[in-house]
């Protein structure tokens, strides 16, 4: 493992207590960072901290991030127990029900857009000002190739994701100025429980896509996003990174 430099650092990672917010956590944690991790799941982010803590020192709040209020509140406690913020990583995501539009429930369509995309709007919103009062930060965003592509059945995560590549060109450049660099990755699929959420047969379409023939690993999510949370990134704010195993054509 390549040795990233965070020492010193205080890290917040939204759904953090599985999948790839945990292997992020942990990277982050085996980097140097602090950790807290948010997420709605009380007995899941116990369980994960209780995994992570001889790494390092992990902060837990239980946050709904369809919430405004919830998450500035989290913000708050969390700048209280670390005693600053420095890196924001909004991971919380869902992938819905599978279904063509027009079959399409409206209200899985606004739990979706709720929690992929008010969800990290929210957080940023949150977190923002503790980073601009330090003068540093690192925001990374995760949204998926399906932003770029769109995936059939799943015309709400597909638009959730692409507002989140969206909202992550506008943010970085109202902060281009202030040391804050915000940036998002658009991974293909990579492994996780995210899975059974979904019918087999969109799995097999979206397998199907991957030149390298494989799904995503949550350590390779990890080490990019690691990257990205780190001083070393600095003249990238703004932008996306593709993590598709040769899916991605732009």
């Amino acid at each position: 493992m390549n040795k990233i430099d965070l020492a010193h650092r205080n890290a917040i990672v939204t759904g953090g207590a599985r999948g790839i917010g945990f292997a992020i956590a942990t990277r982050l944690l085996e980097s140097g960072a602090n950790v807290s991790l948010w997420d709605l799941d009380a007995a899941a982010l116990a369980d994960a901290a209780e995994k992570l803590k001889s790494l390092g020192k992990v902060h837990t709040a239980v946050v709904d991030v369809t919430s405004a209020e919830s998450a500035e509140a989290a913000a708050a406690s969390t700048a209280q127990a670390l005693g600053k913020l420095d890196i924001l990583v909004n991971n919380a995501g869902i992938a819905g029900s599978n279904a063509k539009v027009w079959e399409t429930d409206p209200k899985e369509w606004r739990r979706v857009l709720d929690i992929n995309l008010s969800g990290p709007f929210h957080c940023c919103r949150a977190i923002i000002p503790h980073l601009l009062r330090n003068g540093y930060g690192r925001i990374v965003n995760i949204a998926s190739i399906a932003g770029k592509e769109g995936n059939p059945n799943a015309a709400h995560y597909s638009a959730s994701k692409a507002g989140v590549v969206a909202l992550t060109k506008s943010l970085g450049k109202e902060l281009a100025t202030s040391n804050v660099i915000v940036n998002c990755i658009t991974p293909a699929v990579i492994a996780t429980d995210i899975l059974k959420q979904m019918s087999q047969s969109h799995i097999d379409y979206m397998l199907s896509k991957i030149p390298m023939g494989r799904f995503g690993k949550t350590e390779e999510a990890a080490a990019l996003v690691a990257w990205l949370c780190s001083e070393d990134c600095s003249f990238s704010t703004g932008a996306v990174f593709d993590l598709s195993g040769g899916r991605a054509t732009y």
